[in-house]
């Protein structure tokens, strides 16, 4: 009976959660402008999407801004985590303390900062000021995800290299890092669903003129229920979905491969 009603409870905690998504989805297929009234299905609100320049602008700038904060996210996290490897002690605590501040820190209070931050430095705010925020707080995710993949190496194993002939630069490019690759791979793509899907974050470091799809699909929201919405939301939501996947996927894959070893 006690598993019976956890399902019961399981279902309708995920039904409470999806159900508004559902819904979305389902009416940004409808050929109607009124949520309340379907008048077939259609792709309508999605190919007027093409034809919106805000929502086309938003999109480019969505894009870039996460391939580029994943890029340099990835490269910082990595970089940061094998330096992170070496330091033992309270130094290394304290550093993977300040690493956590920003992961468990509210978006707000990262967004007010950050901007505050960038207004002091006298830079202007827009795509550069976005970008580097992107990068401020994706940083410490890669860097969560690649230590653990770090500590688990044969602390010998840099060593090894050097003395069978390797410079430093090859112990790191051909030994260090093809080991540590899935959890670089698992860091580069939370870097992206993270920048791919911020609001909060951006409301506060973005500049007029500029704008990625959260902003323009709340900026949308404002001005009355447009069906565009619907149809960039869904948008988002599966482009977010295939990424979680392919994270929870490529994680299973190294726990079963962690277990056969």
């Amino acid at each position: 009976m006690s598993k019976y009603l956890s399902r019961v409870y399981t279902f309708l905690v995920f039904l409470f959660l999806y159900a508004p998504i559902a819904v979305l989805i389902f009416f940004s297929f409808n050929n109607s402008r009124y949520r309340g009234q379907w008048d077939g299905f259609s792709l309508r609100w999605y190919i007027e999407l093409l034809d919106d320049r805000i929502i086309v602008q938003a999109f480019y700038n969505t894009i870039t801004i996460a391939i580029l904060t994943t890029i340099v996210a990835t490269v910082l996290g990595t970089i940061a985590a094998i330096g992170l490897s070496n330091i033992k002690g309270v130094k290394k605590k304290v550093i993977m303390n300040l690493n956590y501040m920003p992961v468990v820190s509210p978006d707000i209070l990262i967004g007010i900062s950050l901007m505050i931050l960038f207004i002091f430095s006298n830079i202007r705010l827009g795509y550069v000021s976005l970008l580097l925020a992107h990068i401020t707080f994706c940083t410490p995710y890669v860097i969560l995800s690649v230590l653990p993949k770090i500590t688990q190496l044969n602390k010998y194993l840099f060593e090894a290299a050097l003395d069978l002939g390797a410079t430093p630069w090859q112990a790191i490019r051909k030994v260090i890092l093809p080991q540590i690759m899935p959890g670089i791979f698992t860091g580069g793509l939370l870097a992206f669903t993270l920048s791919l899907d911020d609001f909060v974050v951006s409301f506060f470091t973005t500049g007029s003129g500029i704008n990625t799809l959260p902003i323009a699909i709340y900026s949308m929201a404002k001005r009355g229920i447009n069906p565009k919405i619907n149809a960039v939301s869904t948008i988002l939501f599966v482009v977010v979905l295939v990424l979680l996947i392919i994270v929870n996927k490529r994680t299973n894959t190294e726990k079963k491969e962690e277990g056969v070893n």
